[in-house]
């Protein structure tokens, strides 16, 4: 298995005693303990009033500041001690880095709110959406085949988390993702699961020229004509609607990139190989396919491969029930299978240099370049 250093090291050695290997265990099973107290250390002011407080507050000082009783912040903050978000030195309590980063750092919000709103309850289902290949935690929202089916009619909240999250992990690498694909002309791009349209509307701001068609979901698209409505360039956006698990869906033709980000995620291996096929069959000798994704086994730091490996489990339980965020080595295995060949692979886009951008062709086209 190949892996960046930082995996590497991280991996496949051990590096814990017998007492951390011990500590390590037991934070496994008090896991969903931990993930509540710290929400409603957030939820209710506790993190920010230390932040707030560079001497420290007093468990009757932050009863005060926060409203709640003298027991609600014994509880939360003794826990809060065990779990290394706060600190105490006589009798007084100090935010952690670690609580800082609860606290202060977007990512670790967005992944909170995304797995408090959309994936919890949900989780409970996780042994059956293993056995079964089904996502069988939806069902504490509805009864679709999979979470994109309802997306629009999730509950709001639930609904505000989950693009909130799609968004972060996809909109840090835009900038740097459209100076590749524009680096040749462009004029016709097919957006494949545009969602709301906020690649297109990058890109139509990026070029003047250009005109993109989302392919999605029928009620998927209704979002992003709401979405993108009034915005400059929403003219030059067109909608496709299609279900791509049907495997007699074809792809339009006629254009010169074909563009994936965060797309092929939400597929089993046997579904990107049957859409990939089906893109390659609506390629001329000129178009390019793009793929963008955060490949676990490719990030420089571990952080974010274990946030990616734990994400996979949302879309076993909550999304459709096969599909994960891969290693990059099934994606490739996938794209040999349709037929189509690397060109080039550019690596650590975006500010959390977490995405890599997979440049396709049909074989007899490709000149490799990195």
């Amino acid at each position: 298995m190949n892996l960046t250093p930082a995996l590497q090291e991280r991996y496949t050695t051990e590096h814990q005693s017998a007492l951390q290997a011990q500590r390590l265990a037991e934070e496994i099973a008090f896991a969903p303990v931990a993930f509540q107290v710290s929400r409603l250390m957030l939820k209710f002011g506790v993190l920010e009033a230390l932040h707030q407080a560079e001497e420290g507050l007093t468990i009757d000082a932050l009863s005060v500041q926060t409203g709640l009783s003298v027991y609600a912040v014994k509880v939360l903050i003794e826990a809060s001690l065990s779990i290394g978000t706060v600190r105490t030195t006589d009798d007084r309590f100090f935010l952690t880095k670690a609580g800082w980063f609860l606290l202060r750092d977007k990512a670790t919000r967005i992944n909170m709110d995304f797995v408090q709103e959309v994936c919890y309850q949900g989780l409970f289902h996780l042994e059956e959406a293993l056995r079964e290949g089904k996502p069988a935690g939806l069902k504490v929202f509805g009864q679709w085949p999979t979470l994109y089916e309802g997306l629009s009619q999730l509950p709001a909240t639930a609904q505000e988390k989950w693009f909130a999250f799609d968004h972060y992990y996809s909109d840090v690498s835009f900038a740097d993702a459209l100076r590749i694909v524009f680096a040749t002309p462009v004029h016709r791009l097919l957006d494949v699961g545009g969602n709301t349209g906020r690649f297109a509307l990058k890109t139509v701001e990026f070029n003047p020229e250009v005109q993109v068609t989302i392919m999605d979901l029928p009620p998927q698209l209704t979002l992003m004509r709401e979405h993108i409505a009034g915005k400059q360039g929403a003219d030059r956006i067109k909608g496709y609607g299609v279900n791509l698990l049907d495997p007699k869906s074809a792809f339009p033709t006629g254009f010169d990139a074909i563009w994936m980000s965060q797309f092929l995620d939400c597929f089993s291996e046997e579904e990107v190989v049957s859409i990939l096929r089906r893109a390659a069959a609506a390629m001329n000798e000129q178009t390019v396919l793009y793929i963008l994704e955060p490949y676990w086994d490719r990030q420089q730091h571990e952080t974010g491969a274990y946030c990616l490996t734990q994400i996979s489990v949302y879309f076993t339980a909550m999304a459709n029930g096969n599909s994960k965020m891969y290693h990059s080595g099934d994606m490739l295995h996938c794209i040999e299978q349709a037929g189509l060949q690397v060109a080039a692979v550019y690596d650590h886009l975006g500010g959390s240099n977490s995405h890599t951008l997979l440049k396709l062709m049909k074989p007899s086209e490709v000149k490799h370049s990195a």
